[in-house]
């Protein structure tokens, strides 16, 4: 896709704790930011045309936008076989189905993440050589950040299935950013070769008998700390990490408020220290790092948190339209093809 290609992009309009409003925000906001950028907002349609209306947006605008009706939607707390099988016109399934169709370049929901998983594997299948897509996000780190998966979409794994998940992140690094050998590490207790479970030890064998550029096992502060491009973890242990992470720096940013507003005194500090709490701020915002590829499908497919905020909407919407961009699919899917018949084939554990 050339630079000045049209990038079409499915949005499920009627997704998250704050729905509609929130994600008319958001599309605007990422439209006036990149012309290149055509919005298909999915949901009720005379909902979405309300939303619009009330915010009156520039006539060029609209031009870039275009609505789908869908007359369902998907709850939060709604299982995934459910959402499957029974709303096959939710504002998710019909997101989807727009990528399948070649309508839309990818999409992006801050839906129910079990059946954004499972209807994204249903309709767009999975890569060759992949047994289940895996969710990952960028993570901010010293070095920058670091991109970690699992984050939440397979709660168990095998080793075999870990295996797949370092060569998919990897792949998706050196599409995105064009690492030739991104570090890859393995989430565990210890860096020492005896610690952890008997997975995790079989996934290093299967990594170190890899081309991988495989640098060991990485501890939960080494992810924040060290230099390492990939973290690779089950989705429970990397959703936990990743929601620690965001917890700890919310509060170490209320702990920097409460003490410039101790006193006159702090209160004078904090306004010359203004310019450097707002960069800290922006640095360590989950916002700013929202929106997580579902790696492993036939398409584009971005989960943003549920409770996000439009700012934080818009951060999925752009690490959408960077995908898009980068081809980032095609790439993972020659990697993977380079990658996955590599090891030797007494490799592979059970």
């Amino acid at each position: 896709m050339t630079a000045t290609a049209p990038v079409v992009l499915a949005i499920d309009a009627m997704s998250g704790d704050h729905g509609l409003n929130m994600a008319v925000d958001a599309a605007l906001s990422v439209l006036a930011e990149f012309p290149v950028l055509q919005l298909i907002l999915v949901g009720d349609q005379d909902q979405i045309s309300a939303a619009l209306k009330a915010r009156k947006p520039a006539a060029e605008t609209l031009l870039r936008i275009s609505l789908q009706h869908a007359s369902e939607v998907v709850a939060m707390d709604e299982s995934p076989s459910r959402a499957l099988r029974g709303k096959k016109d939710s504002s998710m399934r019909v997101a989807i189905n727009l990528v399948r169709d070649g309508r839309a370049h990818a999409v992006v929901s801050a839906g129910n993440t079990g059946a954004l998983m499972a209807t994204a594997k249903f309709v767009l299948k999975t890569l060759k050589g992949i047994d289940r897509p895996a969710m990952i996000s960028p993570i901010p780190s010293m070095n920058g950040h670091v991109h970690m998966l699992d984050l939440g979409a397979n709660a168990e794994c095998n080793a075999e299935q870990l295996f797949q998940f370092a060569v998919m992140g990897s792949a998706l690094v050196t599409a995105i950013y064009d690492i030739p050998r991104p570090k890859v590490a393995l989430l565990n207790i210890g860096e020492e070769e005896i610690k952890g479970n008997d997975v995790i030890k079989q996934s290093a064998q299967l990594l170190q008998a890899s081309t991988l550029n495989y640098v060991g096992f990485i501890e939960g502060d080494g992810v924040f700390l060290r230099d390492v491009d990939v973290v690779v973890c089950d989705g429970f242990t990397g959703n936990i990490a990743l929601k620690t992470g965001e917890g700890v720096a919310k509060l170490i940013y209320h702990f920097i408020k409460q003490e410039f507003t101790r006193s006159m005194f702090t209160k004078m500090a904090a306004l010359a220290a203004m310019p450097a709490l707002k960069a800290l701020g922006k640095r360590m915002d989950p916002r700013n790092y929202n929106g997580a590829s579902f790696v492993g499908v036939n398409g584009i497919v971005i989960k943003s948190h549920g409770s996000a905020d439009a700012q934080a909407f818009a951060a999925a919407i752009r690490v959408a339209l960077r995908e898009v961009e980068n081809d980032v699919p095609s790439r993972i899917a020659r990697l993977l093809a380079d990658a996955l018949p590599e090891r030797a084939p007494d490799a592979k554990l059970a």
